[in-house]
């Protein structure tokens, strides 16, 4: 017993000799032994949001639906018909018309020409990513979006204004207690201009009375969320003068499922004193298992993939996939029968992308918002054109039908 104790003395003084050689060595070396502390968000100041220098603004955005939509070369105008049929027939059979977006069609003024599809029921969900609500909700509040990337983190002023972070995130905390996701939480929120909270005690007695409730996460985000914050529960009003031109808001009105596809830190929100990944995570996940509802009733269906390089076919790939899987343990077959539209002003990498998928060598078959979706069976067609081109036409033609 003694050799063995004389032993790990032994080691031990090795142990303590090398430790303080390492104390002695540069700052480099020694920097790479202490694991680094995150920064504080909750330090970031942050302004209101009617200070920023907007660069849009929606008196000046809109596109007018029932004004004539800008001509399209033969081709485009050829697939539109293509879509339109398609279109027609899956609503008849009850399948899955997707729009998928990005931002850029806010920014660009199409609310009206999507809203419009919404009303006549030609489209059955729709799916954007994080930015894409965030310019609809700015709007619908504030009448303005938009800023100078550039010019606002040079000051660290980008994204750091106080009502987007607040009352998205306040919007999603709440909507997390009712079981709804992001797009269905933020579309309540500006519909009912603003929300109402409980009060500590009452999140606190949830929390002891019920702690193995499915609801006892969301509750503890909140109760969080408003010490923190030194919030007090009760009624909230957030006016929207804009609702009637907001996707998010319209959506909710027609009970047309909108589902949002963030990333964490990808959006301005995250600049925010008030900024809960796991609020936005919440949110996201439900709205990420709704969206699969939506592909397992795409047989005979519609994608529409418009002006979305990253979020569209990263997440509509996944999906289909665990559609897939649950299709055929229950011994049902596959996902088929559908088509998929995929739109943006890039060339394709001049590839004719109907011949199927590029070689690796070729510098198309990297262009993700191509090559995904022709990966994920059905029909893929490439459609290079302005998003709110492309839309405008499109619902003048189901218009005429």
């Amino acid at each position: 017993m003694s050799r063995i104790i004389a032993i790990q003395v032994h080691w031990l003084n090795v142990f303590l000799e090398n430790d303080y050689r390492f104390s002695e060595l540069n700052l480099s070396n020694h920097s790479l032994r202490i694991f680094p502390e995150p920064i504080d968000l909750t330090k970031v100041k942050v302004y209101p949001l009617a200070q920023r220098k907007s660069l849009s603004s929606i008196d000046k955005l809109l596109v007018d639906p029932k004004q004539p939509a800008q001509h399209c070369d033969p081709e485009i105008s050829e697939t539109i018909a293509n879509c339109v049929e398609k279109i027609i027939a899956a609503r008849k059979r009850d399948a899955s018309v997707i729009l998928m977006y990005g931002a850029h069609l806010i920014k660009n003024g199409a609310m009206p020409i999507v809203i419009s599809l919404i009303e006549h029921g030609w489209i059955t969900h729709l799916a954007t990513n994080g930015a894409g609500t965030i310019h609809d909700w700015e709007l619908s509040f504030l009448g303005r979006t938009e800023e100078s990337v550039r010019q606002n983190v040079a000051t660290g002023t980008f994204g750091t204004w106080d009502e987007t972070g607040r009352f998205i995130h306040l919007a999603l905390l709440a909507g997390a207690l009712k079981d709804e996701g992001y797009g269905r939480s933020l579309g309540r929120f500006i519909i009912e201009n603003g929300v109402t909270l409980p009060s500590v005690e009452e999140l606190d007695k949830s929390l002891r009375d019920e702690p193995r409730n499915p609801l006892a996460p969301a509750r503890a985000e909140l109760l969080q969320t408003m010490l923190v914050h030194k919030m007090l529960g009760g009624r909230i009003e957030v006016k929207h003068p804009w609702a009637d031109t907001c996707i998010l808001a319209q959506a909710f009105r027609h009970k047309v499922p909108l589902t949002v596809h963030p990333g964490i830190g990808y959006d301005i929100i995250s600049n925010h004193p008030i900024f809960n990944g796991a609020a936005i995570g919440r949110a996201a996940g439900l709205d990420y298992k709704l969206f699969g509802r939506a592909v397992e009733q795409l047989d005979g269906g519609v994608v529409l993939s418009v002006g979305s390089a990253i979020m569209a076919p990263q997440v509509f790939e996944k999906s289909i996939s665990c559609v897939n899987n649950l299709r055929l343990q229950s011994g049902r077959s596959i996902v088929r029968d559908h088509t998929i539209y995929v739109v943006d002003i890039q060339d394709g990498g001049n590839w004719d992308w109907s011949k199927g998928e590029p070689p690796k060598h070729n510098p198309a078959y990297y262009l993700r918002f191509c090559k995904s979706f022709a990966r994920m069976g059905g029909e893929m067609r490439y459609v290079q054109c302005d998003n709110v081109v492309f839309l405008h036409n499109l619902l003048h033609a189901l218009e005429g039908k």
